[in-house]
């Protein structure tokens, strides 16, 4: 039966503003009458055949620790909300880049575990995503990035990701957010056949 939005917070036991927050992200099957009022569609819990749900919150460095409580959270409400029973929680520190995770090595080694719930899909891997879920398909398993990405191209969402770390390696960390800004917004126009003379 479809539902408000309001109505559909409170039956998933969730809060109003992060169910609008996933209408917003395009996570709920939901459209928007012409008064405005949000309506989810009859919500089918689509729960993974076989194994246990995971949760896997990763930051970069101990200055994001704090995140880390945030990101687990937001990955409950969302399992949650599709009626996903949580197995287990897996936070660590470790960059996105680095491929000797031990505790993310661990869960992917791990059979039991049938589904791995990620916020983002570089919380999982900075590259190789696809590879990652067609060898986790072939095992019957999957792994679930639950908010969708800001660009559609892969390449763009790649580049991105590591500049950052390397306006930081050049430029020091003082200077890096400013100048990897800069660096991010002329890759950007560039992937979208802007001019460019700003960029050089």
């Amino acid at each position: 039966m479809d539902m408000k939005l309001s109505q559909y917070a409170k039956k998933a036991g969730v809060t109003y503003k992060t169910a609008w927050r996933w209408y917003k992200a395009g996570t709920l099957d939901a459209y928007q009458t012409p008064t405005g009022t949000v309506i989810v569609r009859d919500p089918v819990a689509e729960k993974p055949e076989t194994g246990r749900i995971a949760l896997y919150a990763r930051v970069s460095s101990a200055a994001q620790k704090s995140d880390l409580a945030r990101q687990v959270q937001r990955l409950r409400d969302y399992a949650a909300a599709r009626g996903y029973p949580v197995a287990k929680d897996v936070v660590e520190i470790a960059s996105g880049l680095n491929d000797n995770r031990p505790k993310f090595l661990k869960l992917l080694a791990d059979p039991s575990i049938g589904t791995i719930l990620v916020e983002h899909r570089d919380r999982g891997t900075r590259f190789g995503w696809r590879y990652l879920t067609t060898l986790l398909q072939a095992q019957g398993r999957r792994i679930e990035a639950i908010f969708p990405h800001e660009t559609q191209d892969d390449l763009v969402d790649d580049v991105v990701s590591l500049i950052p770390s390397m306006a930081a390696r050049m430029y020091g960390r003082r200077g890096s957010r400013h100048r990897a800004e800069r660096i991010k917004q002329c890759v950007e126009s560039l992937m979208k056949e802007e001019r460019t003379e700003e960029c050089v």
